[in-house]
């Protein structure tokens, strides 16, 4: 097995905690309105959306992937921390055991936020991952961080 480190940042003119309630707290519902084009649906498998919950993210025919499942960790509201993995997943997991997550928003001076992201990567056997793959990753993560802004931004009463 090989562990694979990412870190990322998020810098956003929306309130921490507003955008944690809406990007970690509402994922499940706030996410395939905003990208049906990719994501078709997504069900809580087991839980109630704390620490524990399994939910399974389906993705609209002709993806890459058909669907993963994903398990929260951590889910802290005070700290507007969440701490979750990729458990199982069509073709994603014949590379990996599993991936794991932790996703932290601050809030800055200037009343937005910061949100800083830590993946880490445990592959099967000696895969390793490339610059292309990497680079999709963050692309995708990062078109759910602007759709989830940008609907906020158009929609001030929301998640408030």
């Amino acid at each position: 097995m090989v562990v694979f480190k990412l870190s990322d940042e998020y810098n956003s003119p929306i309130p921490a905690a507003r955008f944690f309630r809406a990007l970690i707290g509402d994922f499940h519902n706030l996410i395939p309105k905003l990208m049906p084009e990719a994501i078709e649906s997504i069900d809580i498998v087991q839980g109630d959306g704390g620490a524990g919950t399994i939910m399974q993210i389906n993705f609209t025919e002709g993806r890459e992937l058909s669907f993963i499942k994903s398990r929260v960790d951590v889910l802290d509201e005070e700290t507007l921390t969440c701490v979750y993995r990729l458990i199982e997943g069509s073709q994603l997991m014949e590379k990996f055991e599993s991936i794991a997550y932790e996703v932290n928003f601050e809030p800055t001076p200037n009343g937005g936020s910061k949100s800083r992201i830590a993946s880490t990567y445990y592959t099967k056997g000696d895969f390793q991952l490339n610059e292309e793959e990497i680079k999709a990753g963050r692309e995708r993560g990062l078109g759910i961080y602007i759709a989830v802004e940008a609907y906020l931004l158009q929609n001030p009463d929301a998640y408030a």
